[in-house]
Parts: structure tokens; sequence; C-alpha cells
């Protein structure tokens, strides 16, 4: 019988500006794609074709390949009109193509503080107008639990993924997220989602205060999880997101040592169910 076998990933720009650096720690802890979300500090949406040619060049040299693009695509308010996320996407799908991925991670809006059904309609309307051009440019949309925006529980992360329908938006699933909003992720989540689950966003969190802590340390019944993923026969990406040191709601920071922690914790939760790593 054939070892279940994961790529693992990492946000690079949680090690370093430089993605020189992010790639070295990356490979050093086995990895071998990447997940851009910046480099030299301008996100990937902002980085011009030149850098983006370079950042190519760099990963082609290294070997490294890239699992995702991780936007901040949605990570604004329901307010803003549709063109503005849609126009915003173009330049990330551009991103995805020249760094060789079909993965792009996105969110489903703020809305201040109105009741989710007042909200739903306008959320789901720019989900389907960012599906319907994922749908046209051959790229997947793995939309990512996160509190305060409108898919942040397992029943509207649901919500959204059934009722835009498209084969082009699918989940990427975060533990530590769902603790955060007061959830068991596994107890909780799992079966209902796991058939749209195509991304695995590897950090953990305590239920008590939220503080985001190494894979396993946790409440986010991480083990349970990926258990589960390993029997589904799950063979795709784990992409390091540790958040250990800084993260705010654009993102978060763990330089390399924490980092480096932060993968070996995960390796030994693979280690425990027979999950090869590379």
């Amino acid at each position: 019988m054939t070892q279940p076998s994961w790529e693992l990933s990492g946000f690079g720009d949680e090690i370093d500006a430089d993605p020189a650096i992010q790639v070295a720690v990356l490979q050093a802890l086995g990895a071998s794609a990447i997940e851009v979300r910046s480099a030299w500090g301008v996100n990937v949406v902002d980085l011009d074709d030149d850098q983006l040619a370079g950042l190519h060049r760099l990963f082609e040299e290294r070997g490294q390949t890239v699992s995702a693009i991780a936007s901040p695509i949605g990570k604004v308010s329901v307010d803003e009109p549709v063109e503005h996320e849609v126009g915003r996407l173009g330049r990330a799908i551009a991103a995805a193509h020249a760094l060789g991925t079909t993965n792009i991670r996105i969110f489903s809006f703020y809305f201040e503080g109105r009741a989710h059904e007042a909200v739903r309609d306008d959320v789901l309307v720019r989900m389907q107008a960012l599906a319907d051009l994922a749908s046209r440019e051959g790229v997947t949309l793995l939309h990512e639990n996160e509190k305060d925006i409108y898919g942040d529980v397992p029943a509207r992360v649901l919500d959204i993924v059934e009722s835009v329908g498209s084969s082009s938006l699918r989940l990427a699933w975060d533990n530590a997220n769902y603790v955060q909003c007061g959830v068991r992720p596994f107890t909780d989540g799992w079966q209902r989602l796991a058939p749209y689950v195509d991304y695995l966003q590897v950090k953990d969190a305590l239920a008590v205060d939220s503080s985001v802590v190494p894979a396993g340390e946790g409440d986010g019944e991480l083990l349970e999880t990926l258990t589960a993923l390993r029997d589904a026969g799950y063979s795709g990406y784990a992409s390091l997101e540790p958040h250990l040191s800084d993260f705010t709601s654009l993102g978060g920071f763990s330089g390399p040592a924490a980092f480096g922690r932060a993968g070996r914790a995960f390796r030994s939760l693979t280690d425990q169910i027979g999950v090869t790593l590379r």
C-alpha cells in the first residue's frame, strides 16, 4: 500500500520579505512549494510584470513550485462595487498565470457589524462574479474561512459554496480561524464541508484567547482533521501559515525561527498518521 503524500508549502512572507530567503527556509523544512502573498514587501496583486517575471525565475532556479496566490481579494467592505474586486482578481489571475499556479485564495467580504442576513445577497452577487471570471480564466478560487467576513463559520461557508455552485470556487480549510470564531473545526464543520475542501492552511489556536500556536498545540482539532484528509485520499497541498510573531487582518509574520518551529510541529502530526510531506 502506497503511503499518503502531501505537498508541503508555506506563506513565504511570514519568513522574510526577500523571496530568496523565503525559499531557502521553506526548502530547509522540506517544502517543495510556496504560497505567494507578497515579495519584497509588495502585495502579490501589486507586483508588476517585471517583478512577477523575476519571481518566476527565482522559483524556477531553486526548483520551488507555487501552490497558490494568497490574494487579499474579498478583504474589503461588501459596499465596494462588484467591479472593484473583480478588477483586483484580474491582477491576481495575472500573477497566477505568471507564477504557474491555478489556485487563488480569496475571502467573502467585511460588512461592518450588520446582520449576516442583511448582506447575504450582496456577498453572493460578488462571489458569483469572482467565480465567473475564474471559470473563464481557468483558475480555482479557494475561499478561506476567517473571522469578521461573511464566510466565517461552517454554515455560511457552506451557503457560499453551494449557492454559487461553481467548480471554480472551492475551499481552503483553516482550523485556527474556525477556533477564533468559537467553532470546533472538525466536530462542527468537517462533515458538511469536506466535499468542497481542496487546500489545507496549517495553523492552530487556543479557544480561551484566540492566540495562534503551532499545529497540534491548540484547540483546532488538527489531528482529527488530518486523519480525515488522509482517509479521504487527500493528496494536495498543506500550506504553513503560522502567525506566531504578529498578525493583523491583512496577514501575519513569524520569522525564520518561529516558522521552523511551526513546520516541525506540523510534521510531527503527519508522522503520527503516516503521511509523507514533500
